[in-house]
């Protein structure tokens, strides 16, 4: 039998593992979200991130210097977070002449037209930033129980962090700690 014939099922073997590689690269996001160092805890400065809006911008915690911040972390998936997110929206727009930001992380979910259509039918549309990977998520120690929101007082300086679904009084009183008296 001639040598050729051993090696042309190697060949293909590797040009097919090669191709499909080359597919995976090709098809994965190159907008990866970054994380600093550090990961959330009460009373402790919150790990900086850059990611994605739900239309490509760029957005970082650092765009938010000097406003108070709250981190919700929810997906399309929660149910929580379904009743949740108007009352964060009716928040925001109550505390947003005082700097109030809101920035809706969702969680380990890639189909932005999905969530465009998720918070459309809700009547919300708080500044969204995605992460595919999970990788903001970690930082803020979150993995199960969504919602989880944390909340960012104006130095970034984490105030309080509530896992799961939470009466709409508790995410008011939040609010306005974290607002406190504009400086």
């Amino acid at each position: 039998m001639p040598a050729w014939s051993f090696a042309l099922p190697v060949l293909v073997v590797l040009v097919a593992t090669a191709t499909a590689a080359g597919i995976v690269i090709a098809n994965s996001s190159s907008k990866t979200p970054w994380v600093g160092s550090g990961h959330a805890v009460v009373g402790s400065k919150a790990p900086s991130f850059t990611s994605w809006d739900l239309n490509g911008n760029r957005v970082s915690l650092s765009d938010t210097k000097g406003r108070p911040v709250l981190l919700s972390f929810w997906a399309t998936w929660c149910t929580a977070c379904q009743q949740e997110l108007p009352a964060l929206q009716r928040i925001r727009d109550t505390y947003k002449a005082a700097g109030f930001t809101v920035l809706a992380v969702d969680y380990r979910e890639t189909n932005a037209t999905r969530m465009k259509q998720y918070l459309a039918g809700l009547n919300v549309n708080l500044e969204t930033v995605i992460d595919p990977q999970g990788s903001i998520a970690a930082a803020y120690a979150v993995d199960i129980g969504l919602p989880v929101n944390v909340w960012l007082d104006r130095s970034h300086v984490v105030n309080r962090i509530t896992t799961g679904a939470v009466p709409d009084a508790t995410l008011e009183s939040a609010a306005s700690q974290v607002v406190g008296p504009a400086t």
